[in-house]
């Protein structure tokens, strides 16, 4: 196994062309890739599109790498080989968002802006339902289209009070649970402190965005546009 030092000029030489680096990189990772890829089996997709989609991400985590960072090359990689395949099954797998509903997100976003302009109060889900004059569950289910999906945990208390429900996970827990612990700690170091505190409250403590627009005393309509900008961001870290 490569220690740490040498991974890194590994990564170096791969960053510069050399592709004997780079697959000796992929040989001596492949363990890793293929424990990140248990988490996807039975979801629609052969053991080798998901070794493939792994390997994928994990070049890309070699090229996107930086040693600045403080951050173990093998932590890196984690969220980038998860994203890859998550992507791939939103996008071209069984999960695809069809143009259409991606369609009518954008026409709601619109409509919701309006209509808060307006009325200075959030429409419900029977107001855009009614004013799109389709079923509720389709309006619900465009809304939804729109939000990367994150593993959610509950939050916990302790004696120094609230912490990070990643923080808080068992030891003994499963190899998916701690892909995700993995993956969710670096998405979360990378925001700001007020972004950081909206996708803990929407995600995590599963407040609504009218609850986060009273506590950042702001209203829903930027709730909604920061919930959309960080999640597009992190997306395009993940790509």
């Amino acid at each position: 196994m490569l220690n740490a030092d040498e991974i890194k000029i590994l990564v170096a030489k791969a960053q510069n062309g050399d592709e004997e680096a780079k697959n000796q990189l992929i040989e001596q990772n492949s363990p890793l890739i293929k424990s990140i890829i248990k988490r996807f089996y039975g979801k629609g997709l052969e053991y080798d599109d998901l070794y493939q989609l792994g390997c994928l991400g994990f070049v890309k985590a070699i090229k996107n790498f930086n040693a600045e960072f403080n951050v173990k090359f093998s932590t890196y990689v984690v969220p980038m080989v998860i994203g890859e395949i998550k992507r791939f099954m939103r996008d071209d797998g069984a999960i695809k968002v069809s143009r259409a509903i991606k369609s009518l997100n954008l026409k709601i976003n619109k409509f919701v802006e309006n209509y808060y302009a307006e009325n200075k109060a959030s429409p419900t889900v029977e107001n855009i339902a009614k004013h799109f004059g389709v079923e509720e569950g389709e309006i619900v289910m465009a809304m939804d289209s729109a939000k990367m999906p994150l593993s959610l945990y509950s939050p916990t208390e302790n004696s120094q009070g609230s912490s990070l429900i990643i923080d808080g996970i068992d030891s003994l827990a499963t190899d998916e649970n701690l892909m995700d612990k993995i993956a969710v700690r670096e998405m979360l170091s990378s925001l700001t402190k007020r972004d950081r505190a909206i996708i803990l409250m929407r995600y995590f403590y599963d407040k609504t965005q009218s609850e986060i627009a009273q506590k950042l005393n702001i209203s829903q309509v930027q709730v909604s546009r920061l919930e959309n900008r960080i999640l597009n961001s992190l997306k395009k870290k993940l790509s």
